[in-house]
């Protein structure tokens, strides 16, 4: 991809009509709108039916910071770790489909590391609480898979 075109204009629509204008540099940070690009399908508005306004709006956000080229590798760090610090599970489930839907691989990583810490050095009683799993296991077939799998249950 050439430098001039970092600087076209790409229109994107979401599920609920909302349009944003985007700098084609930021949105192929997304695989999806990357290879809409090389395949010369962006020059009209890409309707994007899975995705919301306010999830489009974050996920353009990252993509816009990553993709400026002005903050180091370490701040890039530090203002990812900001955005998903306090992040509602719910944001973090839209936004973490949407990333895959659009082949955000980035995003995606950072997002399932969100996740990865939340259940970090939980048992599986407290991870079910956090993610809200109904425990549809019988006390025998847990104690079953509590006893092939002990090594998992410290």
């Amino acid at each position: 991809m050439s430098s001039s075109s970092s600087s076209r204009i790409l229109t994107l629509k979401t599920s609920d009509g909302e349009t944003f204008h985007v700098d084609e540099g930021a949105a192929t940070k997304l695989g999806f709108f990357k290879n809409m690009v090389e395949d010369g399908c962006a020059d009209s508005a890409i309707t994007v039916p899975l995705v919301d306004n306010r999830t489009m709006a974050t996920m353009l956000e990252w993509c816009k910071k990553h993709a400026d080229g002005t903050a180091t590798s370490d701040e890039l760090k530090a203002w990812d770790a900001e955005l998903v610090k306090d992040m509602d599970q719910a944001v973090l489930y839209r936004l973490l489909m949407a990333a895959d839907y659009l082949n955000g691989t980035e995003l995606v990583e950072l997002l399932t590391q969100k996740v990865a810490d939340m259940i970090k050095g939980n048992k599986a009683e407290q991870i079910r609480e956090i993610f809200r799993i109904k425990n549809d296991f019988s006390p025998e077939q847990e104690e079953e898979i509590r006893r092939k799998n002990a090594w998992a249950f410290y």
